[in-house]
């Protein structure tokens, strides 16, 4: 038998958005209910339902993982994070009978459903496990090769842009990476590289435990799910900023 080889190894490895838009929803509609459907709108080299029983692990992986009390002191050392919200983190674990994988017509659905203040912190882990598995499929030899080549490319252009006359306004980018990489461990190496590399123009990271472990920024606001959670209990557009 197979020994798994985790994707989601934390549960801080997910988007900054995530933490900021799971804590409005928890001080505001934490009665709300929700649907979450994973969709791929992509042509696919091979079918996604290929991958089901490894989702299935890698599910099961992921709600058995907690918080840790490092991981939480962390949170808690953000200043836009609030003490009751870490509270609510510490009692956390993914519930696996709120999320179901299944085969629909030879189509891979993942849905998951329940309160919202408790499903919607899937979504990313659930994008980045189905991205990886399904990457370690190809030749991890060459795709790592090429990724590498193309990373010091990348490197070499900053450093070309950075002897040109400043700008006005100066050039600075952020990684928000983690639902589209390849794998956890090139994730980490492109951020590692960028960070060591080019830090006058890399300045962060929406991978909070990316962002933790190479003492970066954690960049996010919201995404679009919010300002649709709001429009579905009510809320006008002039009381979305409130």
């Amino acid at each position: 038998m197979a020994t798994l080889q985790p994707v989601i190894h934390s549960l801080l490895e997910t988007d900054l958005y995530k933490f900021t838009m799971w804590q409005a929803m928890l001080h505001r509609h934490p009665q709300t209910q929700a649907e979450y459907v994973f969709i791929c709108r992509n042509a696919r080299d091979y079918p996604l339902t290929h991958l089901i029983g490894e989702i299935n692990e890698q599910l099961d992986h992921l709600c058995s993982l907690r918080f840790q009390p490092d991981e939480l002191a962390y949170l808690r050392g953000l200043r836009f994070i609030k003490t009751d919200f870490v509270d609510f983190l510490r009692i956390f674990q993914f519930q696996r009978d709120f999320i179901e994988v299944r085969d629909n017509a030879g189509t891979l659905e993942i849905v998951a459903r329940g309160p919202q203040v408790h499903v919607m912190a899937f979504e990313i882990h659930v994008l980045a496990i189905v991205n990886e598995l399904y990457f370690r499929r190809v030749d991890q030899s060459a795709a790592i090769a090429e990724g590498r080549r193309r990373l010091a490319d990348k490197v070499q252009l900053l450093r070309s842009f950075g002897r040109e006359p400043r700008r006005r306004n100066p050039f600075e980018f952020f990684d928000f990476g983690v639902r589209r990489r390849f794998s956890a461990a090139w994730q980490d190496e492109v951020v590692a590289t960028f960070a060591r590399e080019v830090p006058e123009f890399f300045k962060g990271t929406s991978n909070v435990q990316l962002a933790r472990q190479h003492g970066l920024v954690p960049i996010g606001t919201m995404a679009h799910e919010y300002l649709q959670t709001f429009q579905a209990t009510g809320v006008q557009l002039k009381g979305f900023q409130k």
